[in-house]
């Protein structure tokens, strides 16, 4: 992967994470392979089903995923890392759900359309002519 973590740096995750898990329902089989999962998830940027083999079927890793996110197990995860890090509050986190983007960056046109007056209109020269015009033929010369 293209981060890692310190065995020190596991042993203080898993205890924060078993912490903020319900004391109901069966426990996972190993947290630490989950959390590799997740990681390895977020980082390499893949989907579900491109999880290697060696994080345990992509399914199994994805409803513990999904059952812990609707029971709010990580949003007390971070929280409570956030309050063990004496800068996490200079950390900010934006992603697409939150940041919108301008009318113009979606290709609408978008400004006001300059129109000239009436009077403007009438009083300046055209800027196309109607028809073709012909090709000037020179006069003989005498």
């Amino acid at each position: 992967m293209s981060t890692r973590m310190t065995e020190e740096d596991w042993a203080h995750t898993l205890t924060v994470f078993r912490a903020c898990l319900s004391r109901r329902g069966r426990k996972g089989a190993d947290d630490k392979l989950f959390l590799e999962a997740l990681h390895f998830f977020a980082v390499e940027n893949v989907r579900w089903r491109a999880l290697p083999e060696r994080f345990g079927h992509w399914n199994s890793v994805w409803k513990r995923f999904e059952r812990l996110s609707k029971a709010g197990v990580f949003e007390a995860f971070f929280d409570a890392l956030a309050s063990l890090s004496p800068t996490a509050h200079l950390v900010q986190m934006f992603d697409s759900t939150i940041v919108r983007a301008h009318v113009s960056a979606a290709g609408a046109k978008g400004g006001k359309t300059a129109r000239r007056s009436g009077g403007l209109v009438g009083a300046s020269p055209r800027k196309s002519t109607p028809k073709r015009t012909r090709p000037r033929t020179s006069s003989p010369s005498t």
